[in-house]
C-alpha cells in the first residue's frame, strides 16, 4: 500500500480567472469525449488514442480538495485482485485510512466509465468532495475495463471489492455504496449478488446518472425522441459498450439487473441531468426499487448533462447536488 497527499489544481482556487481557465479546458476536452463516444465498430485503436487524453483532462478538471490523502491498494483476495484508492482527509483520524474498529461509516465508490475509460484517479475530486462533506472516508475501486476485459469482469471486481471490505472487518451497515454512470450499474449488480449469496446489504446507496441498460437501447430510443445530450452520442456509446459487453444477451440477469421484493434494498438517492440520454435509465432504476418495495428518491437537475457533479467550477448546481447528497449520506451514517 502506498500513500500520497493530493494538491488541488488551479481551478480549486475558485477565482474568476481559474473558473475561466477551467471553462476553456472543458471546451478543449469535449472533442476528446466526442471522439470516444463516436468510436466506429472497429474502434479499440481510437479508444487507445483518446483514453489517456480524456482521463488526464477529467482528472485535471475535477481536482481533489487540498488536504486529500490517497492510499493505494493492490492485493489478492478470493481468487482475484482488489485494486483501488482509500480517499480521506489528512486532518481526520491522524491521516490514517478508515478503520473498521472506529465504527464509522465508509463510502464504497464505483466510478463511471462506459466500462472502458476513467479510473479512481479521474473521480478522485468527486469522491474527495463527498468524503469531505460527509466527514467519512471512501474506498474507490479500480475495476477491470474493456476491451481487454469483457462482461462481467467489472461486476465481479465490484462484488469482490465489497466482500474484501467485509473481510477487513467493516460491517455492511457501515458501508454506503455510491456510483456514477456504469458505476451505478455495478451497484445494482452488487445488490443482486449480495441477495443471491446471503451477504448483508450496504446501509444506503447514492447513484449519479446511473446506467440500467448496458445494451444502450433505452438511451438510443430517448435520443430518437429528440433528447440531445451535450456530451454523449447514444449510438456511438452503444458501440463503445459492446467493447465490454460483447455478445452478452441484453436480458442476461446481470445486464438489466432485476430487483425483487424479497431483496433487502438500501434506501437510495438517484440524481441525473434532464438533458442526458440516460435519463430513462435513472427513472427505470427508481421505478424498479419502488416496485421491489424499496425506498428511492429521484432528483432530476434541470439543464444538466451527464455526471455534472464532477465539475464544481462549471456550474453551481454541482455543488448544490453534492450538498443534497451529503444530507442524504448524513442521514445514514
Amino acid at each position: 500500500m502506498s500513500e500520497t497527499e493530493v494538491s488541488p489544481g488551479p481551478s480549486a482556487l475558485g477565482s474568476p480567472q481559474a473558473r475561466a481557465l477551467s471553462a476553456s479546458a472543458w471546451q478543449s476536452v469535449r472533442p476528446a469525449m466526442g471522439l470516444v463516444s463516436r468510436v466506429p465498430v472497429g474502434g479499440p485503436l481510437a479508444l487507445q488514442v483518446a483514453k489517456p487524453v480524456l482521463n488526464a483532462s477529467l482528472a485535471a478538471l475535477s481536482p481533489a480538495p487540498k488536504g486529500t490523502r490517497v492510499s493505494t491498494v493492490k492485493t489478492r483476495f478470493a481468487g482475484g485482485q482488489v485494486r483501488g484508492d482509500w480517499i480521506h482527509e489528512a486532518a481526520r483520524h491522524g491521516g490514517s485510512i478508515p478503520s473498521p474498529d472506529s465504527g464509522r461509516s465508509i463510502l464504497y465508490y464505483l466510478h463511471g466509465s462506459g466500462y472502458l475509460i476513467c479510473s479512481p484517479r479521474t473521480h478522485r475530486g468527486l469522491v474527495a468532495r463527498l468524503v469531505r462533506r460527509s466527514g467519512i472516508g471512501a474506498f474507490s475501486l479500480d475495476y477491470r475495463l474493456g476491451p481487454r476485459h469483457r462482461f462481467p469482469a467489472g461486476g465481479d471486481d465490484a462484488i469482490r471489492g465489497y466482500r474484501w471490505l467485509l473481510h477487513r472487518g467493516f460491517a455492511p451497515e457501515q458501508i454506503i455504496v455510491a456510483g456514477d454512470s456504469a458505476g451505478g450499474h455495478l451497484a445494482q449488480d452488487l445488490l443482486a449478488a449480495n441477495h443471491r449469496d446471503g451477504v448483508g446489504q450496504p446501509r444506503a446507496m447514492y447513484l449519479i446518472s446511473p446506467l440500467y441498460d448496458p445494451s444502450f437501447e433505452m438511451a438510443c430510443a430517448l435520443e430518437r425522441s429528440g433528447v440531445r445530450d451535450p456530451y454523449i452520442d447514444a449510438a456511438g456509446a452503444r458501440r463503445m459498450l459492446r467493447m465490454y459487453t460483447g455478445d452478452a444477451d441484453r436480458d442476461h440477469p446481470r445486464m438489466r439487473v432485476q430487483l425483487t421484493p424479497d431483496m433487502n434494498l438500501p434506501p437510495t438517492l438517484i440524481q441525473y441531468g434532464d438533458r442526458e440520454v440516460m435519463a430513462d435509465d435513472a427513472r427505470a432504476i427508481h421505478a424498479n426499487i419502488l416496485a421491489a418495495g424499496g425506498t428511492s428518491t429521484i432528483a432530476p437537475w434541470r439543464n444538466q448533462g451527464h455526471v455534472f457533479q464532477m465539475f464544481p467550477y462549471f456550474t453551481p448546481d454541482s455543488r448544490k447536488a453534492l450538498r443534497d447528497a451529503k444530507d442524504f449520506l448524513g442521514r445514514h451514517l
